[in-house]
């Protein structure tokens, strides 16, 4: 959620901290700020609600002394609303300390009382004032910033990152983390702290994870990392895979539409070099081959669309593996006491890494014995870190709140899980399995086909639709998940009812919803397929039009049953039907984007959502 940047350096601090926040934007947030230290040692900070644009316009107008340190924030209201005096930084030590956080205190109300009693006074209705003034009065017992961090951090119950600088510490910026991100940024005599790697890719691709309770003191020429215990902790170093040009718009009118031109590439890039002479090449996975020939379970775990994912890797998996595949909600995961043992693989599904409902669903998988494995699309997020194994998606930074290049790199790197299941547990043999290879190498290029065939027309039935109030979704199989995922993105970026369900179920109570102009997309099976789906598809299409539904079809090339019974036809080349997802999912994402922008939306940015939902 919130975006945090800290600098220490020789340059503009207000020119890194304003850039990185810049591309931090996508997480979501209501408000943000800045605390920079003058050379003169003295702090100036400024904090608007509303768009990075309103701080910015502020400083210009009346600029603050620019310096070597600084702390910039987005905020994301958690505690009290989205107002100039909730925004970060908030104070400590009589103002002589700036302090940022991202998270969750859950203890401050406890905190807060005692310090009230202490004769402190709050300004903000948050729970960050209180971080704030116990680090104040920590620095004044001690006078060293990274001590007094490391006592603050003791007390507090939750999820959280701080950022601090105090202006007796010239060239010192501290951070803590327990449970929400926060990586290094090394340079040249300068170091660099964010949320994600996006805050500060601008000025060095080199990186540092740091760890669960740990604390890190940057200062221009060193990096030093210790445990929320005061020892000495070893922090692992990695190089960004991407540079800050792939996280610009580069003549796109918006990420959204940048990300969906990218859906090919994610899903050859996810595939690159995870394919040598027809065998599934998955280096990353070595460390944990005896595990993988040992479970007899897999449990997929995600959010949203990660867990749409999640579903059609379950068709996948169950269909070469032959074995049992659950997929479930992270949020619900442990609060039913579900049944898991060390033969019991646990596959998590985040494109942050850092999805806090998954995050602990993951934690408690681990304390109950299981085997977990991460789908991940971000380096040095805390998911992989604290995973068995991780298969990193290679998608390159999503920008737009909404995934829709995530979504096909997950299905991507789910396949690949289940083709080398497959393999080591011999259900499928080398022959098979490199077919099934074949087929998804040649995804992206069909990928292609429908992002440049189909996105006009259906730019055209997306304005025409602009005042559509209600949108339904139907698939069976692995169109199933796909329904899901159209609808979900109509609500994310549409704001309009929209609901996806297997297809067979709407006999069942769902067509009570049908009524004269229901628009109805349909992901239609394909009809090579040896199952008689396509044609209970298409039955279930006969029965919606005959209660007056507007049915728009999903189908692929060729299929000329659906024509008679369908108001409009969106072709997608001919695949295997376990790869369609892949395919049919493209168009919807496509007209939930040009939904939004037919209603003059923000598509990159939906209302009250945030990219990565660091708090549970």
């Amino acid at each position: 959620m919130c975006g945090i940047v800290g600098y220490v350096g020789p340059g503009s601090s207000l020119e890194v901290l304003l850039g990185g926040l810049k591309r931090l934007e996508y997480r979501g947030y209501d408000s943000a700020g800045v605390a920079v230290l003058s050379p003169e040692g003295a702090i100036g900070s400024r904090k608007r609600a509303g768009k990075l644009g309103v701080l910015v316009d502020d400083l210009s107008a009346s600029p603050i002394a620019d310096g070597g340190t600084g702390i910039g924030h987005t905020r994301w209201a958690t505690h009290g609303g989205p107002t100039d005096g909730n925004a970060h930084p908030h104070f400590g030590d009589d103002g002589r300390l700036a302090l940022i956080h991202n998270g969750i205190i859950e203890n401050f109300a406890e905190l807060k009382a005692e310090l009230l009693e202490a004769g402190e006074q709050f300004e903000s209705e948050t729970d960050t004032e209180v971080a704030a003034l116990l680090v104040g009065r920590a620095f004044r017992e001690t006078g060293d910033l990274t001590e007094a961090m490391r006592r603050t951090v003791e007390r507090l119950d939750g999820a959280f990152t701080l950022l601090a600088l105090h202006q007796d510490a010239p060239g010192v910026v501290v951070g803590a983390r327990r449970s929400s991100p926060l990586v290094i940024g090394l340079g040249e005599g300068e170091n660099f702290l964010g949320s994600d790697v996006a805050a500060f890719v601008e000025h060095t691709r080199r990186a540092m994870e740091i760890g669960q309770d740990q604390i890190v003191t940057i200062r221009p020429d060193s990096v030093e990392v210790i445990d929320f215990a005061g020892n000495p902790a070893e922090a692992s170093e990695f190089e960004v895979a991407w540079d800050a040009s792939a996280a610009e718009k580069g003549g796109w009118p918006s990420f959204m539409k940048k990300e969906i031109d990218e859906e090919p590439d994610a899903v050859a890039n996810t595939l690159l070099g995870r394919v040598h002479d027809g065998a599934t090449a998955l280096t990353e996975l070595d460390a944990v081959a005896d595990i993988l020939t040992d479970i007899d379970r897999v449990l997929v775990l995600g959010c949203g669309t990660a867990a749409y994912a999640g579903l059609v890797g379950k068709y996948a998996i169950e269909a070469w593996a032959r074995i049992p595949v659950d997929v479930e909600l992270s949020h619900e995961f442990r609060y039913r006491d579900p049944v898991l043992n060390e033969r019991t693989l646990v596959v998590s599904v985040s494109q942050s890494g850092e999805t806090m409902d998954t995050l602990m669903a993951v934690r408690y998988a681990r304390e109950q014995g299981a085997r977990t494995l991460s789908i991940c699309n971000t380096q040095g997020a805390t998911i992989p870190r604290e995973s068995d194994a991780v298969l990193y998606t290679h998608a390159g930074p999503e920008v737009a709140v909404a995934s829709t290049k995530a979504f096909v790199a997950q299905v991507t790197a789910l396949y690949l899980l289940g083709l080398h299941l497959a393999s080591l547990r011999g259900t499928l043999d080398a022959e098979g399995v490199a077919a099934q290879l074949a087929e998804l190498e040649a995804v992206p290029g069909k990928i292609r086909t429908v992002v440049d065939s189909a996105s006009a027309r259906i730019a055209e039935l997306a304005h025409w639709m602009s005042d559509t109030q209600s949108v339904l979704f139907l698939g069976r199989h692995v169109g199933y998940p796909v329904a899901l995922e159209g609808a979900l993105k109509l609500k994310e970026l549409a704001y309009i009812h929209a609901e996806g369900f297997a297809a067979g179920e709407l006999k069942h109570g769902p067509i009570a919803l049908i009524e004269p102009g229901q628009i109805v997309f349909v992901v239609v099976p394909s009809p090579r397929d040896p199952s008689s789906l396509h044609k209970k598809v298409v039955s279930n299409i006969q029965e919606i039009r005959a209660r007056g539904a507007r049915v728009i079809a999903i189908a692929e090339l060729g299929d000329v049953a659906v024509v008679p019974y369908a108001d409009e036809v969106i072709r997608i080349p001919l695949a295997a039907p376990l790869f369609e997802p892949l395919l049919a999912v493209v168009p919807l994402h496509v007209f939930g984007m040009e939904l939004a922008t037919a209603k003059g939306l923000d598509v990159d940015q939906p209302r009250n959502l945030a990219k990565s939902v660091t708090v549970e």
